[in-house]
């Protein structure tokens, strides 16, 4: 079977895994405004029933977070995405085949599963085939393939919707809701078949011992299939170096984890994807009719579409731009951003809001509305489109690209697992939350999610050094170096040095099977080959 090398189209095709993830957010927020489905499940003004229903996925994408580093060391990157493509297609189909709140519940459970391994480990795979020069880039289109799958499955809700008279029927049939549901199968059968055509990471290739395939691959990846490039060794031996260190510590990866040194990262990622979560974006996605319906304004289904328009297309900018602009500052500009947006926002709200005064049934949903002010309700949704402008360019892609670099091979999948396991933490209660909130405090919500913002931004600006630049075997120089994190490191990455050495002929790494370089000068362990 014939093995794709393109770096680009590996790492463009597999964040359909991420796409999954925008599937199911539209698959929840397109159906808010629906007849068929407030007639047929019977949510009515229990927000904590919806609530359920919403942060199944987000659950079971927990689960799926927690165990994907155990079958991703195991059985490599590429294999534990591919069986969880299975989930997905197991769990729409459940969805689609929904008789009641349960068996949708379960539904979304099982494809959350799939969600929280894929969301874990196509970052991993991402960086360990890229190389540095691009690597924050293609990992940025993770979340570029989120966006487009909230945009895609959006409009197909939104025509979906209109079946049987439209939304507003009471009539309408479930149709609304299950083709949607069904037809989301259809990209988690794309991703499983793609996935026979993919090389093994060579970093896992390399952990296993398999150094010849692991050099091949590297070969085929960044040197056109010459195994004797410059890159190619000079990378070749970055990754041998850093393998051997780690094993000469002896220690198993979870001990690791809980080294002082070690345990700051793990933090950090963990911190990074909690506070991607408690920035309030995804509760832009999943509730936006009701944030919508609440402005008086316009079609909340159709103006929820401009946005998630509007978060596709400003993703685009963080991908040309992020390996040149830097982590750090894409960090930090997004949540000051953030928190001004919805500072402004909540207090439109409370300067200009009022008690629902329950003459709307199609509002029962919303307790607090700007309705009496159209203009407040225009400025409202402005500010909703800035905020989103802002994640997309900012916090979204740089969420998902900074914890997949910033750990050594031998403990990255593990410790991407639980920073991913953090996002889905936080996701889930959000999810099971936010509608009593918007329903119980209304404008106040907006100023805690703000708040969120504010310290993250203080957070980040103290703990997060920046990483572009550098070779993923160089990031433990990045991170225990003793410069302060807002000090950026003074020193180039050391790939650039070795390949030159190697083209000058002052340094010689021999491939595996090859009589080992006794020239080097430093004292090395034999490392096993093929």
């Amino acid at each position: 079977m014939k093995t794709i090398y393109n770096v680009y189209f590996l790492c463009s095709f597999i964040t359909l895994g991420g796409g999954l993830f925008g599937f199911d957010i539209s698959s929840m927020s397109g159906v808010l405004g629906t007849s068929a489905y407030t007639n047929y499940f019977q949510v009515g003004s229990g927000q904590y029933k919806q609530g359920a229903i919403t942060c199944a996925m987000p659950f079971g994408s927990l689960v799926g977070a927690l165990v994907s580093s155990f079958f991703a060391d195991r059985y490599s990157r590429v294999l534990t995405i591919q069986m969880s493509t299975i989930l997905w297609i197991l769990g729409s189909v459940f969805m689609a085949a929904s008789n009641g709140i349960a068996l949708l519940v379960v539904g979304r459970a099982i494809a959350g599963i799939c969600v929280g391994i894929s969301s874990a480990m196509v970052p991993v795979y991402q960086a360990e085939v890229a190389p540095k020069e691009i690597r924050g880039r293609v990992i940025s289109l993770q979340q570029w393939a989120i966006t487009w799958g909230i945009l895609i499955q959006y409009f197909i809700q939104y025509g979906a919707s209109n079946i049987d008279g439209g939304p507003n029927n009471p009539t309408q049939s479930t149709a609304a809701f299950r083709i949607p549901w069904g037809i989301q199968i259809v990209p988690g059968v794309i991703l499983f078949l793609g996935l026979f055509f993919f090389p093994k990471s060579p970093r896992w290739l390399a952990g296993k011992d398999r150094w010849e395939e692991a050099i091949q691959v590297l070969a085929n990846l960044h040197g056109n299939g010459d195994i004797n490039h410059p890159k190619v060794l000079a990378e070749y031996r970055e990754i041998e170096e850093a393998l051997r260190v780690e094993r000469e510590q002896a220690n198993s990866s979870y001990q690791v984890l809980l080294e002082p040194r070690m345990f700051k990262r793990v933090i950090l990622g963990i911190s990074l994807q909690m506070w991607s979560q408690l920035c309030g974006m995804n509760v832009m996605m999943y509730y936006i009719v009701y944030i919508m319906q609440s402005t008086g304004t316009g079609s909340p289904l159709l103006t929820a579409s401009i946005q998630y328009i509007l978060n596709t297309a400003l993703t685009l900018p963080a991908i040309i731009y992020l390996d040149k602009f830097g982590r750090r500052k894409a960090i930090l500009i997004g949540f000051a951003c953030q928190a001004v947006f919805l500072y402004i926002e909540g207090g439109l709200q409370a300067g200009f809001g009022a008690p629902n005064p329950g003459t709307d049934p199609k509002l029962d949903a919303i307790s607090w509305t700007v309705a009496a002010h159209p203009s407040v309700g225009k400025a409202i949704i402005a500010l909703s489109y800035l905020f989103v402008c802002s994640f997309s360019t900012t916090i979204g892609p740089t969420s998902w690209t900074y914890p997949a670099e910033i750990y050594p091979s031998k403990v990255r999948a593990k410790a991407v697992s639980l920073a991913t396991a953090s996002n889905w933490i936080w996701n889930c209660l959000l999810a099971l939350f936010v509608p009593a909130l918007l329903w119980s405090i209304n404008w106040k919500m907006y100023m805690i999610f703000a708040a969120f913002n504010t310290a993250a931004f203080v957070h980040m600006f103290l703990t997060a050094p920046e990483t572009k630049g550098y070779t993923l075997e160089e990031m433990d120089d990045v991170f225990n170096s003793g410069v302060p994190a807002w000090r950026k490191l003074d020193r180039k990455s050391r790939l650039e040095d070795l390949e030159q050495e190697i083209v000058q002929g002052n340094l010689k790494v021999s491939a595996p099977g090859d009589a080992r370089d006794t020239s080097i000068p430093v004292e090395e362990t034999p490392v096993k080959s093929g």
